[in-house]
């Protein structure tokens, strides 16, 4: 059975974790059949933080389209154009509280919305901690109003030996949760 293609958008804003994001661009390339459109943009800040903790891949070109931030001709601020998915990774708790109120100053903030209105998957990879009231109520809004709060907590029963198994421990349950076809640890598995 051939899965649907997917068309998805991934912004990246100002908390640390840019690596998550990093190794979510790099799956969702080798996994690039499986999807329609692939969609990048980053916040200010999101852009700052990429530079400072991706320094090993400075060199690395994202091999897709780089929409700004204040760009609202962007396909993605619209329903009409058919985007069903939106990661956000890293997600400042700046970024969901704006979400969780309605507020749409800027391209990540207006596709979130789109995606939230239109009834579509909205996943927000938040990597703060510890959290307070306002995170845990902003998040609480975001779920009600249909999206999906899923925290960088990386898992350890697959046994990672590396860092970098550890950041696919949470960037393989988002693309799962994304709707992409790809091969994981799953519990249950005895590595």
């Amino acid at each position: 059975m051939e899965h649907k293609k997917i068309k998805i958008i991934i912004a990246i804003t100002g908390a640390s974790g840019a690596p998550y994001a990093l190794r979510l661009i790099e799956k969702i390339e080798y996994y690039r059949e499986q999807t329609e459109d692939v969609a990048i943009v980053f916040s200010e800040n999101g852009k700052l933080v990429w530079d400072f903790e991706i320094i090993s891949h400075a060199q690395y070109s994202i091999p897709f389209r780089i929409y700004r931030n204040d760009d609202f001709f962007a396909p993605f601020a619209s329903g009409s154009a058919g985007f069903y998915t939106m990661i956000i990774c890293p997600c400042t708790m700046g970024s969901m509280g704006k979400i969780a109120n309605g507020i749409s100053d800027d391209l990540i903030s207006r596709a979130a919305d789109v995606i939230l209105k239109e009834r579509r998957k909205l996943i927000l990879v938040t990597r703060e901690m510890p959290l307070n009231l306002v995170h845990i109520e902003n998040m609480k809004k975001i779920t009600m109003a249909g999206g999906i709060i899923c925290p960088a907590s990386p898992s350890f029963y697959s046994k990672p030996e590396s860092i970098d198994q550890l950041i696919d421990t949470v960037v393989n349950r988002v693309l799962s949760l994304a709707g992409f076809d790809i091969e994981s640890f799953r519990w249950g598995d005895h590595a």
